[in-house]
């Protein structure tokens, strides 16, 4: 028995066409069921609740920017035994977005910084938190174009109120000025308002290193490190390459006995 043709229409001037989607099937349970009106209803509601949730779930994830699906059901603890597993389980609960607190992740290249980072972000956007994942690069360059399109400070102000800012990468690249004035003056506006998170393959030592005005830099570095969470990843690199099979030359073996 398929549902009244007329409800079309209705569910689509009432913003609900996405139960057409479930409606011939609960249709067929509630009379296979027996389900009384309230029950059936029930069920319609619960699945456009579930497709409203997922459709903000999608949009939040497409918002963030993230660069890849990192999320902290794939991260490899076991590759460095080292790492504070309970720590970073905790983190994952973003009860740090909420307080607010920055969290800060230093480590050396493939220690897997920018995969919590994001794994981070995703846990943020599943709990309903707006999140933006950029680098610091890509942060930096943006403010500088809408600085030459005339939008600086719309662009400014939505970066301020983004409940949790992922800058990827600090220091991987020497700041030039105008550069470290922004990024001061973002992370002063953030500070003690909403969250930040910053990975960096500097010591926490070294990060003002990365600013030419080291004045600047001090007071932009105390300001993330208030109250901050810090997490140092060590050990192997993620990266690693891989070794080769046992009888296979590498490409300069093989280039070497052409030569000969």
């Amino acid at each position: 028995m398929q549902p009244m043709p007329e409800l079309t229409p209705l569910l689509k001037q009432l913003r609900l066409s996405g139960i057409l989607e479930s409606l011939a099937a609960r249709n067929r349970q509630a009379i296979e069921a027996k389900l009384a009106y309230p029950e059936f209803l029930a069920l319609l509601i619960q699945d456009e609740v579930a497709r409203r949730d997922q459709k903000k779930f999608s949009l939040r994830v497409r918002r963030a920017g993230f660069r890849s699906q990192k999320t902290i059901e794939q991260f490899d603890f076991d590759f460095n035994p080292g790492i504070n597993r309970a720590f970073i389980q905790e983190l994952a609960a973003c009860r740090f977005i909420e307080e607010p607190a920055n969290l800060l992740i230093a480590g050396p290249c493939g220690t897997g910084k920018s995969h919590l980072a994001q794994a981070f972000g995703h846990c943020a956007v599943r709990q309903g938190h707006e999140v933006l994942f950029t680098t610091q690069t890509q942060l930096l360059n943006g403010l500088h174009a809408a600085r030459a399109m005339g939008i600086f400070e719309r662009r400014f102000q939505a970066l301020v109120r983004v409940p949790l800012l992922i800058i990827d990468d600090l220091g991987l690249k020497p700041l030039r000025p105008p550069q470290d004035e922004d990024l001061h003056d973002l992370i002063a506006e953030r500070h003690e308002r909403t969250a930040t998170l910053v990975t960096s393959n500097l010591d926490f030592s070294e990060w003002g290193d990365a600013f030419p005005n080291r004045l600047l830099g001090a007071a932009t570095i105390d300001r993330l490190r208030h109250n901050a969470y810090r997490l140092i990843l060590d050990g192997k690199s993620y990266r690693s390459p891989k070794n080769c099979p046992q009888g296979t030359k590498t490409t300069n073996e093989k280039r070497a006995k052409n030569d000969q």
